[in-house]
This record gives structure tokens, sequence and C-alpha cells, in this order.
């Protein structure tokens, strides 16, 4: 089903009074029409199937579930969740602020599992498939207790539970507490996801970062191996591929969303980006 604008849905999707977490079965997605067509959610979603089948669709990637699975959706991702009926496996979901409202900075930065392209984790044996159930079992029965300090639990768990996904990645999990400039290309970055519609130069971010263009171009080039231009015409990039894809809007108006001053410099900007046209992107996929 695609219409001219990309819904959003927020944790409220699982309750009205669900803010900053929650947690359940597999099998309530399949409940929940929304999820089963593409849309972006603004919370991190933590899929984990046992036996289950069906289709994801996360952006541009499509992946078929069919053997135990960790799949990540970050905010902001277009996706959606058709599911066979008895599947099983259990859903982690948390707003950013869950972390962010108990840490000074936000520890989801210090995990590399999402600063990657990786969204799926397929390589889990009945060891490490066995300790995770149980911390989402305890995850689940703690989220049920609704104790006015659950969600410092929860935290604890998600944490562990992030550090076994990490593990499962074989990369090494490195906190630099003093590590700033990490956190100033997190900074740039959310900057990007507000502002890229009507501030498309590095020049605007490095002012509101109180930062030189230079400065923010070497501290791109160093965590990234990207300039800060790159970052910003990456984040463009992708925003147009969603429109493209998963909405009806035709290109003059997919331009003027994207804050281009015209259809021809959006077709020419992309085009250099992907490699081929708008028009031909819409129509291979």
């Amino acid at each position: 089903m695609y219409t001219s604008k990309i819904k959003v849905c927020s944790l409220d999707v699982f309750g009205t009074d669900v803010q900053h977490f929650w947690t359940g079965n597999l099998s309530v997605l399949q409940d929940l029409p929304n999820m089963q067509h593409p849309h972006k959610n603004d919370f991190y979603t933590l899929l984990f199937t046992v036996d289950a089948s069906g289709r994801l669709q996360i952006d541009t990637e499509e992946i078929c579930v069919a053997e135990p699975s960790i799949i990540i959706i970050e905010p902001g991702c277009v996706n959606s969740i058709v599911l066979g009926e008895n599947a099983s496996g259990k859903v982690i979901c948390f707003s950013e602020a869950f972390f962010s409202l108990r840490y000074n900075n936000n520890i989801l930065n210090h995990f590399s599992l999402f600063q990657k392209e990786q969204r799926i984790i397929t390589s889990i044996n009945n060891d490490q498939l066995e300790r995770l159930n149980k911390l989402l079992q305890m995850a689940e029965a703690e989220f049920a207790r609704k104790l006015s300090d659950s969600l410092k639990v929860l935290r604890s768990y998600v944490n562990i539970i992030l550090f076994e996904m990490e593990r499962l990645l074989s990369t090494a999990y490195s906190i630099q507490k003093n590590d700033l400039n990490s956190e100033k290309i997190q900074q740039f970055k959310k900057l990007i996801e507000k502002h890229y519609t009507t501030n498309k130069l590095p020049s605007y971010y490095a002012e509101s970062m109180n930062i030189s263009v230079n400065y923010l171009n070497r501290l791109c080039k160093e965590k990234t191996n990207l300039t800060a231009g790159d970052i910003i015409r990456k984040h463009i990039a992708i925003e147009a591929q969603r429109l493209l894809q998963f909405t009806t809007l035709n290109i003059n108006e997919i331009a003027n969303a994207l804050g281009f001053e015209s259809a021809s410099y959006f077709i020419t900007f992309f085009k250099k980006q992907l490699g081929i046209t708008p028009e031909q992107f819409r129509k291979n996929h």
C-alpha cells in the first residue's frame, strides 16, 4: 500500500500508555496492520526470531526470515514486516530517550552494531540462542511487572542483550568516555536529520556546532572516512530513495519535499550519487 506520505509509527502503536519501551512476542506484530505496510518507526526495533518464516523490507533491502536471527531496525528506516501465522520469537522496542534519559551521553553510540550497514545476525548457535532467550524472558517478565523502577532494570537487561549481539558480530566493544569526537559526529548526523531539506552545506552545521568547517571535515574523515559534505549528500540520497520506492509522489514533488530548487537539479544530484536517474531507480524497485 503506497501513499503520498510515509507513515511514522510511535511506540504507542503497542498501547496508548507505552512511551519509552515495549517487549513481547513476535506474533503480536501480526495484529498490527501498520507494521505490515511500508512505514517509519521513531524507535529502535530488535526482532529475535526463533521459528519463523516471512519477509521484511528495510529501505531497499529485502530480508527473508528462515532461521534463528536477530534483525535490527533503526529509527527512520522505511520498513514492513510480514511473518507467517505461527512465527515465534521476541521483539524489543525502545526510544532513543530510553537510554539518553539515564546517561549523559547516548550509550547506543558506543555499540558498533548501530554504526554498520549490517541489519541481520544469523550466526547464532544453540548455546547463544538459549542465553538470549533467558535474557529476553527476564526482560519481558520485568516489563509485565510495571514497577516504579522497572525502566532502570530494563535498561540493564537491554544493555546486556546489546553486548551479546555485539559479541555475535565478533566486533570489539570499546566505550570511550572521553571520546568527544564520536559524540560530535553523532550530533552532526542528528542535525542533518532535522535540517537536510533546508541546509545542505557543511558550513551551516559547523556553525550550529560552534566549530570550523575544516575541523568538522577532519572529524568526519577520521571517524567515517567521508567528508562532511559526503555525509550530508548520503543522507539526502537515502531519503530520496525512500520517497521514490515507498510513495506515489512524482519527481517534482519529491524534489520539492527534499528542498531542491528544481526537479532538474534533483535529478542531476541523484544521478551523480547513485549512477542512475530517479525514474530508473523507481522502475527498478
